[in-house]
């Protein structure tokens, strides 16, 4: 049995789920209704030999994974910002092409300015901070590991502050609610609110994984890769994350795909943080994120491929204890 080639994002009220190039985004509006929107997205680099190269593709899919969380994040949030629209007059006359340029040139800037944010709060920071314990050891892989500490205690810190927010509360349901509907479907169950209740909401494809994993990895290699400049180190790891990146994705790919018990072990620190990041969803999330998967994913196919006469059984079964019910 093969992984699923889905994947997805929560939203503000909603879920991302992306298969190939298209994408739809789901959003429970305050009027209790299922809104969805259906898209492609190519990315920035189109050149499959390119894609295909290990490392290399990992740099490009997290930087398109930016880009199209904000697109699908700025989409959601723009569903609670139509009363604002309303009240304000100047925000009327713009012109919907007017408000896209302007979208699109805010999200971009957002892009760069967060990616910016992480490299100097996770990777630089840290780095001043073991600086300052150079005066009670010249060990540098006691410097090294100090520095890793401090990177590790910032990350978690970091998503500790913001689980604390009632609105990320509620993403991190719909996190969990995508979680349980790639689960529900690579487990060979078909895709209802009562199976994606019953499934896990941790996932070793998860983003949050993903970023653990560019942590512990960034910890390794800045412990063998030494320079003397003070000014060279901070280039050097400044420079490293987009290899930091390419080899996390690498790692990512293959626990999705593997059983390996060496891989699952390596799994586990991600998994774990997942506890954080992903929460419970009530029936309502799990809706949402169903019309997500269904609007790009054809999981009954899925199902009929991977799983094949086991799961037409159980379909023909369940199918006749319902009309004998009826």
């Amino acid at each position: 049995m093969k992984s699923s080639n889905i994947g997805g994002q929560a939203v503000m009220e909603g879920v991302m789920m992306k298969n190939g190039s298209r994408y739809a985004v789901a959003v429970r509006k305050e009027d209790g209704e299922i809104v969805v929107k259906t898209d492609s997205h190519e990315g920035f680099i189109k050149n499959k030999k390119i894609l295909s190269l290990p490392i290399i593709r990992g740099v490009f899919n997290f930087v398109d994974s930016l880009v199209l969380g904000m697109k699908t994040l700025t989409y959601s949030a723009g569903f609670f910002m139509e009363e604002a629209e309303e009240e304000n007059p100047k925000r009327r006359a713009v012109s919907k092409e007017e408000q896209e340029k302007r979208d699109s040139l805010i999200m971009g800037v957002t892009v760069v300015l967060s990616i910016l944010l992480a490299v100097g709060l996770f990777m630089v920071l840290p780095y001043f901070v073991s600086n300052l314990f150079r005066r009670f050891t010249d060990s540098q892989m006691l410097l090294g590991l100090f520095e890793g500490a401090v990177r590790l205690c910032l990350f978690i810190g970091y998503i500790l502050l913001i689980s604390r927010m009632k609105d990320i509360q509620r993403v991190f349901q719909y996190h969990g609610a995508e979680h349980k509907c790639i689960n529900c479907i690579e487990h060979g169950l078909d895709l209802n609110v009562e199976n994606v209740m019953e499934s896990s909401k941790q996932h070793k494809r998860c983003g949050t994984s993903f970023l653990l994993i560019v942590m512990l990895i960034s910890v390794v290699l800045f412990l063998f890769i030494r320079v003397e400049s003070p000014l060279w180190r901070v280039i050097v790891r400044i420079l490293l994350v987009p290899v930091i990146a390419g080899i996390s994705y690498e790692f990512i790919r293959l626990a999705g795909r593997s059983e390996n018990r060496v891989v699952e072990i390596l799994s586990k620190p991600g998994l774990w943080m997942q506890n954080l990041t992903t929460k419970e969803p009530d029936e309502s999330m799990i809706e949402v994120a169903i019309c997500s998967v269904e609007a790009v994913f054809d999981w009954k196919a899925y199902l009929t491929e991977n799983f094949g006469k086991h799961y037409e059984e159980e379909r023909n079964h369940d199918a006749l204890g319902s009309t004998e019910n009826r």
